[in-house]
C-alpha cells in the first residue's frame, strides 16, 4: 500500500481471537486503524460511515446469523468491499461455498501468527487466499445444481426478477415497493412467487442460492425489458 496507512474492520464476538487477529494485522500493517464489530449488525452500522475500510475480517459464527448469513449480508450491501473469512471451520465445502458468495480469501483459525499476516498481506495485493491444503474443487454435485437453479429462474418473470436483483442488493419490501412505484402488497407476492419457482423456504435463501451464479446467468432474460 504505499506506506498509506490501511483501515481494517475485525467482525468477531471473542475478544482474545479479536486480539490475535489485531496482532496479526499489525504484524502485517504497523501502522493500521482497526476497528471492532462483535456481531454483524454492529459491523453494517460501522459500515456505513464516511470513512470507507479496506478490508473487513468475519468470522462465519456469529450471533444473529446462522452459515454464510453474515458474509453474504456484507457483500451484498458492501459489494467493493474485500471479506476474508477467518473460521474455525475448515472443511473444503465451507472454502468452496465461502469463495462462491464472495469471500476474498478463507484462512483458518489454526493458522500461525505470521501466516495469518502473510495472507492478509496476500489479500491487500490483490489476491485470493485459500489454504494450503485447499485443492480447489467444488463438488461435482455443484455443476448439476447451478443447471437446475438457472432452469427455475428462467420460469421467472421479468419483474420477478428485478425484484430478485434488489433482494440481492439487500433493498427492503418497501424500498422495493418504491422503485417499483407498487404497493408493498404486489412485492410481498412477488417475493412468494419467486420462492416458489426457486424452491426455497426464504429470501435469504434464495439470495445465497443466486449469488452462487454469474450475473449474466441470473439476468440474461432482463436485457430486453
Amino acid at each position: 500500500m504505499g506506506g498509506e496507512t490501511v483501515r481494517f474492520l475485525i467482525i468477531d464476538d471473542h475478544p482474545l481471537f479479536r486480539e490475535a487477529l489485531h496482532s496479526a494485522v499489525r504484524m502485517a500493517y504497523p501502522d493500521v486503524d482497526t476497528v471492532e464489530a462483535r456481531s454483524v449488525e454492529e459491523a453494517l452500522d460501522l459500515l456505513g460511515s464516511p470513512i470507507p475500510f479496506d478490508l473487513a475480517l468475519l468470522d462465519l459464527s456469529m450471533p444473529g446469523v446462522q452459515g454464510f448469513e453474515g458474509l453474504l449480508q456484507l457483500r451484498t450491501r458492501h459489494p467493493r468491499l474485500p471479506v476474508v473469512v477467518v473460521s474455525g471451520h475448515e472443511e473444503p465445502r465451507i472454502i468452496s461455498e465461502a469463495l462462491s458468495y464472495g469471500a476474498a480469501g478463507f484462512i483458518p483459525k489454526s493458522v500461525r501468527k505470521d501466516e495469518l499476516a502473510q495472507a492478509i498481506r496476500d489479500v491487500m495485493e490483490g489476491a485470493i487466499y485459500v489454504p494450503e491444503n485447499y485443492d480447489g474443487q467444488a463438488p461435482d454435485a455443484d455443476r448439476s445444481d447451478r443447471a437446475e437453479m438457472v432452469r427455475r429462474l428462467s420460469k421467472l418473470t421479468p419483474q420477478q426478477l428485478r425484484v430478485l436483483q434488489m433482494l440481492k442488493q439487500g433493498m427492503l419490501n418497501k424500498q422495493i415497493a418504491y422503485e417499483l412505484q407498487v404497493g408493498e402488497t404486489t412485492v410481498k407476492a412477488h417475493v412468494s412467487e419467486i420462492l416458489r419457482k426457486l424452491n426455497v423456504y426464504s429470501r435469504t435463501q434464495a439470495v445465497i442460492e443466486v449469488s452462487k451464479l454469474d450475473n449474466a446467468d441470473l439476468f440474461r432474460d432482463t436485457a430486453a425489458f
